[in-house]
């Protein structure tokens, strides 16, 4: 079984109907996970993010939010909180401390990030991969 940290740039293409770039592999993603051949570890605020995009970005009611957050807590993603000071010393880096706290939990983890957020690809190297590889 592969345990990998997915953050919120890939998890929110499990939530949109439209062809969105990188849907189809974060799409894969999902069903190895549901196969039972992945295990999603991620900290708490990608519930959080998730929410606040369907809310701000999409326009969703109050309804869909709340089947959302019904669908969220079904996926029982395994939680890791980040240590603070490793999401400190990522964020001194450049990211924010949100982004910090999905590659403090994939360092402290030992395990791969998978991200479509261009500037956590570039500031964390091999400690994430692209959700899209060319």
């Amino acid at each position: 079984m592969i345990e990998v940290v997915l953050d919120a740039s890939v998890v929110l293409k499990w939530f949109v109907a439209s062809e969105e770039p990188g849907r189809d592999e974060a799409l894969a993603l999902r069903a190895e996970y549901e196969a039972g051949r992945l295990v999603v570890v991620v900290p708490s605020l990608l519930h959080l993010e998730l929410v606040n995009v369907a809310a701000r970005r999409w326009g969703w009611g109050e309804g869909a939010l709340l089947d959302l957050a019904s669908g969220l807590e079904d996926l029982r993603f395994e939680l890791a909180e980040p240590g603070l000071a490793a999401v400190a010393a990522w964020s001194a880096r450049g990211l924010t401390a949100y982004d910090a706290a999905y590659v403090a939990v994939a360092e402290e983890r030992g395990i791969e990030l998978v991200s479509d957020d261009r500037s956590i690809l570039a500031a964390v190297g091999s400690i994430a991969r692209p959700l899209v590889q060319s």
